[in-house]
């Protein structure tokens, strides 16, 4: 079996799997590579269950046990060693600093190309609509993912009106989601470990009816169970920190796509936003320099 048909398998039992077998389930939906290279002790410790956790997840999604799940993993980690080896060849080994930078370059490079790998454009574009036919937009996100919604809010605005950021250091944040409707959309923003408050949001809205669109790094995440849409993007980093490489592709991507889709009104908002700001001197210009004249005898 492919292991696509694998994560496939995932997708599609996981809203029928109990709590543990999501715990489980998330975790091997996530790390494809650990889960072919490590024991079942192992995977289990890492995912957070017991080992006979991962025996019934396996039956569930209609295997014999463990060893019949993860063997996918396994054909598909071997197919990415062989090519790689094939391509790369024999080289010198690097010096640890350079080990270090090369990681970090390639998670980097890999968190890039895994907007376009695991979005469709027709996905992408949906999004972009529902941003721009929403009566009114609100972005939140909590923790790592707060500067990615701001960005997204600050970027948002200059293309469409009736944007808002939810933040307020006093907690009435949760007015405003209390106060949006079908007409509205919330654009959420999280990846593992997942804010509590971001979780909680998401589930009101969509229990209110409000449209929701995440952006998360994974289709079982728990906030992409309470999405009507969802973009994903991957955190790969070898430090300790999850990168915010993808996440913050993935945020310019989607305002590009608004931009390119927004047509005249887009137009003309920028072009009224980009006056205002000169008439205000809001960016620094450098003034000219004036030749001084010579006095006239």
């Amino acid at each position: 079996m492919p292991y696509q048909l694998l994560a496939q398998r995932l997708d599609s039992h996981f809203a029928h799997l109990s709590p543990e077998l999501q715990r489980a389930a998330r975790w091997v939906r996530a790390h494809p590579a650990e889960l072919g290279l490590q024991s079942m002790r192992e995977s289990a410790g890492a995912a957070g269950v017991a080992p006979a956790t991962l025996v019934r997840l396996a039956q569930a999604l209609g295997f014999e046990g463990f060893d019949a799940m993860r063997r996918p993993a396994k054909a598909a980690l071997a197919r990415s060693a062989a090519q790689a080896s094939r391509a790369v060849g024999p080289a010198a080994p690097p010096t640890p600093a350079t080990v270090s930078d090369t990681a970090l370059a390639r998670a980097q490079a890999s968190n890039l190309a895994s907007v376009a790998a695991r979005n469709a454009p027709q996905r992408i574009e949906e999004a972009a609509q529902a941003l721009l036919l929403a009566r009114q937009v609100v972005f939140l996100g909590f923790r790592a993912s707060f500067g990615i919604a701001h960005h997204l809010r600050y970027t948002c605005d200059w293309l469409r009106p009736n944007t808002s950021l939810a933040a307020d250091p006093a907690g009435a944040w949760a007015d405003q989601i209390a106060e949006l409707d079908k007409d509205d959309l919330l654009v959420a923003i999280s990846q593992a470990p997942y804010s509590v408050q971001t979780i909680e949001a998401a589930k009101r809205a969509r229990a209110q009816g409000v449209p929701v669109l995440a952006l998360t790094d994974s289709p079982l995440s728990p906030l992409a169970q309470q999405a009507g849409r969802v973009l994903l993007f991957d955190t790969a980093s070898p430090s300790f920190f999850h990168a915010m490489t993808g996440v913050l592709a993935l945020a310019e991507t989607l305002m590009a796509a608004v931009a390119d889709l927004g047509g005249e009104a887009v137009v003309q908002r920028l072009a009224n936003r980009q006056a205002r700001l000169q008439a205000d001197r809001v960016y620094w210009d450098r003034p000219a320099r004036t030749s001084r004249k010579k006095p006239t005898a």
